[in-house]
Formats: C-alpha cells, sequence, structure tokens
C-alpha cells in the first residue's frame, strides 16, 4: 500500500473546496457522472480506431445509495485507470493549479464558478463528502487500484481485487450533507443534470410489463370473459435519453418526434408549440439545438428561462441570457456547444468571442426559419401572427441584423383581419395616406371596441387602420418611424381624421369671426382647461359636434415610459390630458351659440361633452351617473 500526501502545499484546499463552493454543492452529482460519461466515450473511440483490445460492448453507468452505510455509489465501465494513472489524474493533475486557485478564486469563487477550471471537477465530491474512495480497473491488462482519502491532504493507494474494467467512486456523506442519501433527491438532481447523457444511466429497478408474456382470456360456464394480469419483470430503471431529438440529424425526424421531444423537456406543458427551429452548425463553432415557438402572452417577464444550455448532453443552465439573444429567451428548447465551458461566470460570457458568434447565429438562423415558414406556408403563418408577434417586435427593436431582415416576415395586421408586409402595405396606402406635405401617414388601432367610432370614421375616408396592440408597440413604432423614409404613424384616435391625415382641404366656418370669439369664450367657461385643450375646427356638416382626442406625443411616451424606455419618466407623471376638437359647422354647435338662456348653453355644452367622453370611455363613476340621470331629464 502506498501513503502520501496529494501534491499541494497549501493544506486547507479541502475547507476551501466546501467553503466556495457551498451554494453549488449539488452539481458534484454532476461533475462525476460528467467524468464517468467522458471515460467510456474515450473507450469507445479507442475501440473505434483499433487502440483498445477489449470488447465495448453495451456500458452504463450506475448510481447506487447505501441509506445504512451513509455511502453514495457511481459507477461506470469505461477505460478505468491503472495506479500509475490515479497518482497523476487524481494526485497531481487535478491539484496543479491548485495554488493559482486560492490566488485567482479566494474572494469570487461563488461568482466565477471554479470547477472544471482545471481538473476539479472530481473533487467537488469533498463538497458533500467527508471520506471518498476510488476502486477502478484499466482496460489495459494491469492490476486494480484502491484509492482513498479523508479530505486532507493524505490519501493512501493500493491494489484492488476488481475484476471488471471500469471505475467506481464511493462517498461517505458527510453529516451535513445526508439529504443526497434520499432517493427522491438523487432522483430530482439525475433529471435536473444528466436527463439527456449519452450514455445510459441507471438508478436502481422497475416493474414493467413482460413483453413475451400475451395475457390469456378466459371464459366461465357463464360466458363471462376474464383476462388474467400481465405478468410483471424487473428490469434496471435508465433515467436517461442517450440519443435526444438534438443530437439527431433533421433528415431524420419527424414532426411528431419534435412535438414527442417538447413533451419530454417540458412534461408538465400541455399546449403544443406553434414551430421549431432545429440548430445544427460545426464551423466556426460547434452548436446543435431545438428552439420551440410557444404561444405567447403579453407578459413578457413570465416567458424567460425556459431554454436549457446544455455541454455534450450535459445540463448547464437555463438562464442562458448572454449566450441566446435576449428576446430569444422567450422561446423554449434546448442548446448544447462544446464551446461553452460547463461554469462561467456573467463576465466571461459578455465578453466572450465564441458566445458572441454563437448568439448572432442563432438570430440568424431564427430569421432564416421565420421568413421560409412565411414563404412556404404564409396563411398559417399569419394565423400564428398573434402568439408570435411579441417575439418578432422585440427582435426588431433589439437586434439590428434581426431588424433588417424581419422585413420579408413581419406583418401589420389590420382591424379587418388583413396582414401586409410593411413593403405590401406601403403600396396598399401610398396614394390615399400620404397628406399635403408629402408624407405617408400609417393610421393605427390599439383597441377596436374602445376606438370603434374612430376607425369608422377613417373607414369612412377608404383609409386601411392597422391593430397594433401588443405592449412594445410605441417603442417599435418609434423605430420605424426613425428608419424608414418619410413616414408617421398616428393612432386614430390621436386627433380629428381631417387633421391626422391633412389635405389641402379649404372647408370654410360657418361661423363669422366674433361668433367664432364668443363660442371659444363660451366652451372654454364650462369645460376644465385641466382636462381638455379646446379646437375650433371647420369641418363638413355631418361631422361628429364634438370629438375627444389624445395628442399622440404625449400618450406614445407615456405608454413607453410605462415599458420600460428609460428617461421618460417625467411623461409617466403628467396628468392627462386630451384635446376637445368642436366642428363650428354642425348643427348643434349654431344651436348651442343661439341659445338665449347661459344655463342651457352650459347645460347643452356638458351633455355634448359627455356624449363624446363616453365614447372614449372617460366618463365614470359619479359624472357617468350624473350624465344618465340628466339624459332622462331630457327625454321627458
Amino acid at each position: 500500500m502506498t501513503k502520501g500526501n496529494i501534491n499541494v502545499s497549501v493544506e486547507n484546499i479541502f475547507p476551501l473546496i466546501k467553503k466556495f463552493l457551498y451554494s453549488d454543492h449539488e452539481i458534484f452529482l454532476r461533475e462525476l457522472i460528467s467524468n464517468a460519461t467522458d471515460a467510456t466515450l474515450k473507450l469507445k473511440h479507442l475501440t473505434n480506431v483499433g487502440d483498445a483490445k477489449v470488447e465495448y460492448g453495451n456500458p452504463q453507468i450506475e448510481v447506487k445509495i447505501d441509506k445504512d452505510g451513509k455511502k453514495l455509489h457511481i459507477s461506470d465501465q469505461g477505460l478505468g485507470m491503472t495506479a500509475d494513472e490515479v497518482e497523476k489524474y487524481i494526485n497531481q493533475v487535478a491539484f496543479s493549479g491548485a495554488e493559482e486557485f486560492l490566488d485567482k478564486y479566494k474572494d469570487s469563487a461563488k461568482d466565477s464558478g471554479i470547477i472544471g477550471h482545471f481538473g476539479l471537477g472530481f473533487y467537488s465530491a469533498f463538497m458533500v463528502a467527508d471520506k471518498v474512495e476510488i476502486i477502478t480497473k484499466s482496460f489495459k491488462d494491469e492490476p486494480a487500484a484502491h484509492w482513498a482519502c479523508d479530505g486532507s491532504p493524505e490519501f493512501t493507494l493500493e491494489a484492488s481485487d476488481k475484476t471488471e474494467r471500469g471505475t467506481e467512486i464511493i462517498l461517505h456523506i458527510a453529516e451535513d450533507s445526508t439529504e443526497f442519501l434520499e432517493e427522491s433527491r438523487i432522483h430530482e438532481l439525475l433529471n435536473k443534470y444528466n436527463k439527456f447523457m449519452p450514455i445510459p444511466i441507471k438508478f436502481g429497478t422497475k416493474e414493467v410489463n413482460d413483453p413475451t408474456h400475451e395475457p390469456k382470456t378466459t371464459k366461465d360456464k357463464d360466458g363471462k370473459e376474464t383476462t388474467e394480469p400481465h405478468r410483471q419483470i424487473t428490469v434496471d430503471n435508465i433515467i436517461n435519453n442517450p440519443n435526444p431529438a438534438w443530437t439527431k440529424q433533421p433528415a431524420d425526424l419527424k414532426d411528431e418526434d419534435y412535438s414527442g421531444f417538447y413533451r419530454e423537456l417540458y412534461p408538465m406543458q400541455f399546449e403544443e408549440p406553434l414551430f421549431n427551429i432545429h440548430l445544427n452548425v460545426d464551423y466556426p463553432f460547434n452548436l446543435t439545438g431545438i428552439l420551440y415557438f410557444p404561444k405567447m402572452s403579453n407578459d413578457m417577464q413570465m416567458q424567460k428561462d425556459k431554454i436549457q444550455l446544455y455541454q455534450n448532453q450535459v445540463f448547464v443552465t437555463d438562464n442562458v441570457e448572454g449566450i441566446v439573444p435576449e428576446f430569444l429567451t422567450m422561446l423554449r428548447g434546448v442548446i448544447d456547444s462544446p464551446d461553452i465551458p460547463l461554469n462561467v461566470s456573467r463576465s466571461y460570457l459578455q465578453a466572450d468571442g465564441a458566445v458572441k458568434k454563437i448568439s448572432s447565429y442563432i438570430t440568424r438562423k431564427v430569421a432564416d426559419k421565420l421568413k421560409s415558414l412565411f414563404n412556404n406556408n404564409r396563411e398559417d403563418f399569419e394565423a400564428k401572427w398573434n402568439d408570435i408577434k411579441i417575439v418578432i417586435e422585440y427582435g426588431m427593436l433589439s437586434e439590428e441584423k434581426f431588424f433588417e431582415k424581419a422585413d420579408a416576415f413581419a406583418l401589420y395586421p389590420t382591424v379587418d383581419g388583413k396582414y401586409y408586409t410593411y413593403e405590401e402595405l406601403y403600396n396598399k396606402i401610398k396614394a390615399k395616406q400620404t397628406d399635403k406635405d408629402d408624407k405617408l401617414i400609417i393610421l393605427y388601432a390599439s383597441d377596436k371596441d374602445a376606438q370603434h367610432s374612430y376607425i369608422e370614421s377613417a373607414k369612412s375616408k377608404d383609409y386601411e387602420v392597422l391593430l397594433l396592440d401588443s405592449p412594445i408597440v410605441s417603442h417599435l413604432i418609434q423605430k420605424l418611424e426613425s428608419t424608414k423614409e418619410n413616414i408617421s404613424f398616428a393612432r386614430v384616435d390621436g386627433d380629428h381624421i381631417n387633421n391626422l391625415i391633412k389635405k389641402d382641404d379649404n372647408t370654410i366656418s360657418k361661423l363669422d369671426e366674433d361668433q367664432t370669439k364668443a363660442l371659444d369664450e363660451l366652451l372654454k367657461e364650462v369645460i376644465p382647461s385641466e382636462k381638455f385643450t379646446v379646437q375650433l375646427e371647420a369641418m363638413d356638416s355631418n361631422e361628429s359636434p364634438f370629438t375627444i382626442t389624445q395628442p399622440e406625443f404625449m400618450r406614445r411616451m407615456k405608454e413607453m415610459q410605462a415599458t420600460g424606455g428609460g428617461g421618460m419618466n417625467m411623461f409617466g407623471n403628467m396628468p392627462e390630458m386630451f384635446n376637445l376638437v368642436v366642428n363650428t359647422n354642425s348643427e348643434l354647435v349654431g344651436e348651442i351659440l343661439g341659445t338665449k338662456t347661459k344655463k342651457k348653453q352650459e347645460r347643452l355644452i356638458n351633455q355634448s361633452l359627455d356624449l363624446a367622453r363616453l365614447s372614449q370611455g372617460l366618463l365614470k363613476g359619479e359624472e357617468l351617473t350624473n350624465f344618465i340621470k340628466r339624459s332622462y331629464e331630457m327625454i321627458k
């Protein structure tokens, strides 16, 4: 038997591992199973190239709990190690960076994710164990070895009577980590980190129906049928899927394979995804994965952190910010890349060149897929638009390259259920919706019911009205106005339709200058100036007498501020202000001016104002009650 000290000059390395990595202590199992997988895949490679004169067979990894002995076993049937290799890889290489570890990570280990930086993966076992053993037999024809260490720099290394190839790690679980002797806890961790590992992982056994046994059905004397129960057999409980869909070629997968894998990823998600994007690239970096577009709600925060990041089928994180462009963090699915380290800090990710390339590749791939879906089946794409628009609009706002590509598939729906691309919309409306200053005015509504009367006014002039109702539409409009040439968006209730698209209209007012001044003074006496700005307009006599509008700029700034338009707080705190457009040519306005008593004039003005407010949904509470009461009195 050999005794010795691990090649480390600082004796407090183990307490440091335990202390600094404690917040991540559950990842010890991921690390040990990753090592076991590595050893198995290396053996497969050696047998494939003829360097290992052994049969590869059908190796698996096994995890066993010995609750009475307070031990956890992780076994593999991989390469194994000789005594010399244990000495080299466990006692020397794994600790060759110990000094560097102490210098570099003593103050920031939790943030930096140090495991995996220089072979510390195996030593993560000491976060949960106060003694660790390795029993290993190499695929080479050499004796097996048994290594043991109690968490101090001292170790023992002796021969073992193990006869089968592979490595068994035995963890003597510490008193403060007995949760890892619970079957439910280990099952949870295996399901979280190792669900798609490339080597089968056995965890206990399970009872299943015997596939070779066909239950017999017999009839009694009364003709009643009885079927015997299925015969049960005990089989290994393999907890992972070693060949998940993303590791296969897209040509080998059908629609049902993609939807089956979605259910595997999200067993509690009952709604089918709308479509998927299969990522598969090997240059200039390696990346595979499948992204799914789920049905989107308008609550952007609720959707995040559903994409799972893997490294060679080992789960790393579901916080993919910095790897996946932010607008795509609302999608679901898997991304797997060996070019992303198992443990990464946020600052490392943001600075890493490979990660930036991956992010822009995913953006391009998603844009290309959306374009092909649109081109191949426009009708289906239009039907799904409302469920995916929030992602596309967010992408147009946040990623310049995506914005450029989105012209090919971003849709602008109308209140009548028609869908246009930007180019189609432009060509459709330019003849009628260009104002006297040669600017194209794109009209839109955000609520078909609330803005119904304004929409109808626009349609009466044969104008097209878009329905733009996502929470970030104000930001998107601002972006489009600053990038497209000579256009302006106007919400239909932003002003009277004649003012939204100003033509060379020379409608003459029926009122002379004195009458106009008298009307203006009368209206300002009755209408509260803190809520309304009065505008007198000469329009067709059939147009509404009183119309309430909200200035586009102020309303848009308030909306942008409400959905994260930084630096716009001043708009969010301002009171709601409205314009009251009064048609000087309407019969009612003439009647108000011609009424002899001040009281009746005030009543007509208030009634007209309240009708206009009612059409905008602005009449509520006591004011609505008074309006109804007053209306009944007028009927009488």
